[in-house]
Order: C-alpha cells, then structure tokens, then sequence
C-alpha cells in the first residue's frame, strides 16, 4: 500500500501551536486507500505545544515577539523528510497557511492575519527532493 506523509494535527493530533488539531475528514480518509504517515514538522525540531505563533519574515521565521526559531523549523524540516524517505513517500498532504507546512499559502508576516503566496519551510524542503506537496484542501483529488 503506497504511503502518504500527513501533517499530524490534520488527523486530530494536538499538535498545534495552540495546542488543539485542524481535523480534516476527507484527510482521514484517504487512509482507506493509502497508509498515512502523521509528522508534526514543528514538533520534531523540539518546537514545543503549546507554542507561539510563528511567521515567515523573510529568510528567518519569527515569533509575534521577535523569537527567531528558525532553527528548529529547519530541523524538523530535514527530519521530516528522513521519515518521507524512510518511508518511500512521494505525496505530502500538509496544513495550508503553516510557516513549516503551507503547500501555496503563508501568513505575511505581520501577524495580522493577512496571507500571500508562499509555502512553509518543510513543503519547500520536500519539494526540493521530489516529493509533491499538496494541501488538506487537495485531498479530495488524491
């Protein structure tokens, strides 16, 4: 059965910045078809839950407070893509608008709730290794 890599908090693990999920049913079910693979990009770079928000400013990601935690989201990044390797994944499905998951859309950095274009620093990751990157909003086409 072919495996597909999945933001945890989509499959109603809380591992959220806030600490809850972002459930998404038609995720969970494509594990009728395929094995899910559930990471927590943010969590495996020793992020904690809960956590402060965070946004891609530039090259860095950045806490509403100023906290530069792009170490940890390059890290889980690159573990992230150990497990997808691991694992032979060649699908991502992750959490849109995430400064780690975002398949085609970010925060602005402003913390305002304003959104542009732009992906997260795992699904950039993954992309640049031939994995496809899609968005819960996609899973319905998987």
């Amino acid at each position: 059965m072919q495996r597909i890599l999945v933001s945890a908090c989509l499959l109603g693990v809380n591992c959220k910045y806030s600490s809850g999920n972002n459930e998404n049913e038609a995720v969970k079910k494509l594990a009728e078809k395929y094995e899910l693979v559930p990471v927590c990009p943010e969590e495996l770079g020793g992020l904690p839950t809960p956590r402060p928000p965070a946004e891609i400013i530039g090259e860095r990601v950045l806490t509403a407070h100023g906290e530069d935690v792009t170490e940890g989201f390059v890290l889980g990044a690159k573990k992230t893509l150990a497990i997808a390797k691991q694992n032979l994944c060649t699908i991502a499905i992750l959490k849109e608008n995430s400064p780690s998951c975002a398949s085609n859309t970010i925060y602005d950095g402003s913390f305002s709730g304003t959104k542009k274009q732009g992906s997260g620093i795992t699904a950039h990751l993954l992309r640049q290794h031939g994995i496809k990157v899609y968005s819960e909003n996609d899973a319905d086409f998987i």
